[in-house]
């Protein structure tokens, strides 16, 4: 979060399964929208929070699976662990702030008593967080009980239930609400308190976010029965908190437009951004749309034309160099003639190609240095490659491409990177 020296002009803290990620869209449109709009409109001066259920193993494996963007901040399993960045440093303060009244001793011994109690997998087991798998007609009378012997034993604990199955013991001072608003009132200590916050979600264990005062919320619209059975009973009449009519990420595009809080169109649903203009001069959208534009053209979805290659040239510095992951260099003007042999090659096939990262920084008047991660899906294989793009700013041209450098990401172990183009 250092890198924002002011307050963020939204922060979106979104729930994963089934909110962010949609795991019924087989090709992760709705995600891949919202990607696209966060990076050209949003990663510059606003804070991206994931929080989830997950454990933080669980969590990586859902990354290598859907093409995640890299958020400001980690809330993982339920609220009960936070980390920064991408290193994932943990947040201290907020360990010590869970030991009070906790004793996971205590914890594991009472809950041995209920034969309704299935333990989840062991990478579930956090310090902080024990769970279970729990028949729905058994929840609601197992977490009465069981709040009453620990009560008992000198334990002040929350206990979730969430997704008709989940159910989740934590510290009283625990769950995904508290630890929104221990990151707020953190972001507030520092001078760093949004303009805006939306919370997104769609179970049980995300209803707390929704009551956290002066945030906005949005369940999307497959949201869980027992999310839509809270917020009749404790939200209903509040204007802050939407019912979305879109699945998951789309959910959470319109509750940007309806609230107002920013553009909301993602570049993924402009038909012909390469005549999409923005009004200021904006670094990051031209690389959002050229690599949206390099999908589509693989993909044979736009027309193979002298005018588009014509118009890419334009943008290029007649002695702009591309360097290539390998180390090979070659010109800009030649990197399109190459990328135009490779028109609809990925027809038909499961390609997709989304930026992460997008950071642009003004190193001189009129001149631009953008950092961004920039990743390629090809079937089941995924490869990525940090890329570095120098922008010079012309009178009547906009800004023209003048140097690319690209170096394989750790995770891209290629053997052959002759299907890598740009």
């Amino acid at each position: 979060m250092e890198r924002l020296t002011s307050p963020a002009r939204l922060m979106i803290v979104s729930d994963l399964d089934h909110t962010m990620v949609d795991h019924h869209d087989p090709e992760n449109l709705s995600l891949l929208r919202f990607n696209s709009l966060w990076e050209h409109a949003y990663r510059h001066d606003s804070l991206l929070v994931f929080s989830t259920g997950r454990s933080p193993s669980l969590y990586k494996e859902l990354r290598k699976e859907k093409p995640l963007l890299t958020p400001d901040v980690t809330i993982m399993s339920v609220g009960t662990e936070i980390t920064y960045g991408n290193s994932m440093v943990p947040d201290h303060g907020w360990v010590d702030a869970l030991n009070h009244k906790w004793d996971l001793g205590v914890v594991k011994e009472e809950t041995g008593k209920f034969s309704e109690l299935t333990l989840q997998e062991e990478t579930e087991q956090r310090p902080h967080k024990v769970s279970f798998y729990v028949d729905k007609s058994k929840a609601e009378e197992v977490a009465k009980e069981l709040s009453q012997r620990l009560e008992k034993r000198g334990l002040d604990v929350k206990i979730i239930y969430s997704g008709g199955m989940d159910l989740d013991i934590l510290p009283q001072g625990a769950g995904k609400g508290q630890a929104l608003a221990y990151l707020l009132k953190k972001l507030k200590s520092e001078g760093k308190l949004p303009v805006n916050t939306l919370a997104c979600g769609d179970s049980g264990n995300d209803a707390e976010l929704f009551s956290i005062p002066d945030v906005y919320g949005v369940m999307v619209s497959n949201a869980q029965e027992e999310l839509l059975k809270w917020h009749a009973e404790n939200a209903k009449d509040n204007p802050k908190v939407i019912h979305a009519k879109e699945r998951c990420a789309g959910g959470i595009l319109q509750a940007i437009g309806e609230f107002k809080l920013g553009p909301n169109l993602s570049p993924r649903d402009v038909s012909d951004f390469l005549e999409c203009k923005v009004e200021n001069v904006n670094p990051g959208h031209e690389v959002v749309k050229f690599f949206l534009f390099y999908e589509r053209w693989r993909r044979g979805e736009v027309e193979n034309s002298e005018a588009y290659a014509a118009s890419l040239k334009a943008s290029c510095q007649p002695g702009g160099v591309f360097v290539h992951p390998s180390g090979a260099e070659k010109s800009l003007v030649d990197t399109i003639d190459e990328l135009r042999k490779h028109h609809g090659d990925k027809q038909g096939k499961k390609f997709r190609v989304w930026v992460d990262q997008v950071l642009a920084t003004e190193t001189a008047p009129g001149t631009w240095m953008v950092k961004l991660d920039k990743w390629e899906q090809s079937g089941d294989e995924r490869i990525g490659c940090t890329t570095t793009v120098k922008f010079t700013a012309k009178e009547g041209e906009g800004l023209v491409w003048e140097h690319v450098e690209q170096t394989w990401s750790e995770e891209s172990k290629l053997k052959d990177d002759s299907s890598w183009i740009i």
